[in-house]
């Protein structure tokens, strides 16, 4: 059960806000549909209450906030907008990267493949799906992790009729196994085919919250819709000509020329402006909200009875049963007594004819199969995940590519300048450079960790508002770290080939204090990785991230010199020596080599700048998860 209270966006400058103390509920078993014009603040309505938005109001998901549900994606299925993943990721990498958010077993993306028909398409990108495929696909997304509430945008806009009975007929099958449906559209006739319970948005705020069968008895009355010039005139004569009758007819003049007669028919209206000389320009039977502004019409009008008769869609779902395994959503029996509308393959496709049949399970769409065993959560998920999110598409290995060919170059071309000292010339790090291509290449993989959780929210529902989740963190700051460590060795490795190649064994000689060079050179670009990620988590942007690691050689750097003048570098070189003093039996394995490789680290400019600006900006990520939980 879902329980919305007082959910209101925030004020938009001088504009009122798009959502003002919307509440409702949503019971379990049910089909429940936020029904609005675009713009009456639907899709806002379901960001407030996952939290993607800030805002004021609660909403309890079976008696609990988002936040305070440790695996949301298991209580919640959401689907908002697009498929939720990278156009370049393959259909079956992306259901897997959520099997490991969610922490289930790979199987079930292909579980949930099969059930949807997916199975031939796994291989294809998500990009290159139709606008059918993308809404199954997202709807595949929803149910993976079996939750007990889905949560869908506008799931059948701009589908064939056929692809919104088969996704209708699974959300209906959901619903009367037990589930909780919320789910949004702006036409008031597909709201009263698929929904036991309408809740009318209008301008950010609720005005009605109906039956499916008393919204189709007020709603959906047919009419007579009519164009005239002389409209006015019309309606004045069609009303006395009702109350001389004594029928009960009601017109109402929209804008222009255009007129509703209720309670008439096209025959009447036509034999009235007949004899009174009106021309008229359309004269023709309508169901309701099929005027100026309204959603249009399907190729083919519903008839009245067709929607009157959606309006005896169930009001009751059995109750599941007691062998139901724990923490899945409850199954309802196949004997159900309840009336519903179901996809049945095969059926007429003709547009606005509701199929309402008996509870036969053959009618029933199939659903993935309910998930018995729910796997402990282990400090290896997020790892998991981020891995699969990371190697599932190519940008990483195409980034990679762009910065081996830089440094090579640069190392080149420093080369042949012949003013640039062996080791920055095999980090391809001329000192006219802020940073070596390594290094930026490796900030800016870091500054891509975040893109998919901030962009799509079917990944940061199972994360609170915001991504800021310490494992998670933790996953990808190690992730990024070995992709950063591993750019660095085959940086240095390829520089070191082309120079041996072109120049001789000269340039590539093994220097003397290799040992801290190495070192410096590691903690450089696995420190700018570490910048990008924390910057981006902190920003919610990907560029954001890119210029936290442009700005530590461009405005930190500058900064750190400014305040220390050299001061520090003489302090590092004593302070190995003054710790020995303080500890004469001596450093265990050497260990004030390493001390003092560290301070030399610390003591460069870019190095100290580096370390500087890591440790703000994870502080700053620790704070504003720390004030995430807190709320």
């Amino acid at each position: 059960m879902i329980q919305a209270i007082g959910l209101t966006s925030n004020p938009r400058k001088e504009l009122p806000p798009a959502v003002d103390d919307v509440s409702f509920e949503a019971p379990a078993g049910r089909v429940t549909v936020l029904l609005g014009a675009p713009g009456a603040g639907k899709t806002t309505t379901l960001r407030l209450m996952l939290e993607l938005q800030p805002g004021r109001g609660i909403t309890y998901f079976r008696g609990r906030p988002l936040h305070r549900i440790d695996h949301p994606a298991r209580e919640v299925g959401v689907l908002l907008g697009e498929v939720p993943g990278h156009p370049a990721r393959t259909v079956r990498g992306h259901l897997r990267m959520l099997c490991a958010a969610a922490g289930l077993p790979a199987r079930r993306a292909d579980e949930v493949l099969e059930t949807m028909g997916l199975v031939s398409l796994r291989d294809e990108r998500l990009g290159t799906l139709s606008r059918g495929l993308d809404r199954r696909l997202g709807l595949a997304c929803a149910l993976l992790a079996d939750p007990h509430t889905l949560v869908l945008d506008d799931l059948a806009h701009g589908l064939s009729v056929r692809e919104n009975r088969w996704l209708y007929g699974v959300v209906r099958t959901y619903a009367e196994q037990g589930g909780t449906v919320l789910c949004t559209t702006a036409d008031p006739k597909e709201a009263a085919r698929i929904s036991d319970r309408v809740i009318t948005l209008e301008q950010g705020r609720v005005v009605a919250d109906q039956e499916t069968a008393h919204f189709a008895r007020a709603r959906l009355r047919p009419r007579v819709g009519v164009r005239s010039p002389h409209a006015a005139r019309l309606s004045a004569l069609l009303a006395k000509e009702a109350r001389a009758a004594r029928r009960s007819v009601e017109v109402v003049q929209e804008d222009g020329n255009r007129l509703s007669v209720y309670g008439s028919s096209c025959a009447a209206v036509g034999e009235t402006a007949f004899r009174h000389g009106i021309v008229v320009h359309q004269l023709a039977d309508e169901i309701g909200d099929m005027g100026p502004g309204a959603t249009p019409p399907p190729e083919t009008s519903d008839s009245p009875a067709g929607d009157a008769g959606v309006a005896g869609a169930a009001d009751s779902v059995a109750e599941s049963p007691a062998t139901a395994p724990a923490g899945s959503r409850p199954r309802a029996s196949a004997g159900a007594n309840s009336t519903a509308l179901r996809h049945t393959p095969g059926a007429s496709d003709t547009p606005g004819t509701a199929d309402v049949s008996s509870p036969a399970p053959a009618a029933l769409s199939e659903l993935p199969p309910p998930i018995t065993v729910r796997p402990a959560p282990g400090p290896l998920r997020p790892l998991r995940y981020e891995i699969r999110r990371a190697a599932g598409i190519g940008t990483g290995f195409g980034i990679g590519a762009a910065v081996l060919i830089a440094s090579v170059l640069t190392a080149v071309l420093s080369a042949r300048l012949g003013h640039t000292p062996q080791p920055r010339l095999l980090a391809a790090w001329p000192r006219e450079l802020p940073l070596p291509p390594a290094a930026l290449g490796a900030g800016l993989l870091g500054a891509l960790a975040f893109g998919d959780e901030f962009r799509h929210p079917a990944l940061a529902a199972d994360r609170g508002t915001v991504p800021r989740r310490l494992g998670l963190l933790t996953a990808k700051l190690l992730v990024a770290s070995l992709i950063a460590l591993l750019l660095a060795v085959l940086t240095v490795g390829c520089d070191a080939e082309v120079l041996y190649l072109i120049h001789g064994g000269e340039l590539v000689e093994v220097p003397d204090d290799w040992l801290a060079l190495g070192a410096s050179w590691l903690g450089l670009v696995t420190g700018c990785a570490w910048a990008g990620v924390l910057a981006a988590g902190v920003f919610r942007s990907t560029a954001a991230g890119l210029a936290a690691v442009l700005a530590v050689p461009l405005l930190v750097v500058p900064l750190v010199q400014w305040v220390s003048r050299g001061s520090s570098v003489r302090a590092a070189a004593g302070f190995p020596a003054r710790v020995r003093e303080l500890f004469p039996l001596g450093w265990p394995f050497g260990g004030e080599r390493y001390l003092e490789g560290v301070l030399r680290l610390v003591a460069q400019p870019v190095g100290g700048a580096m370390a500087l600006s890591v440790a703000a900006l994870l502080c700053a990520y620790l704070l504003t998860n720390l004030r995430s939980r807190v709320r």
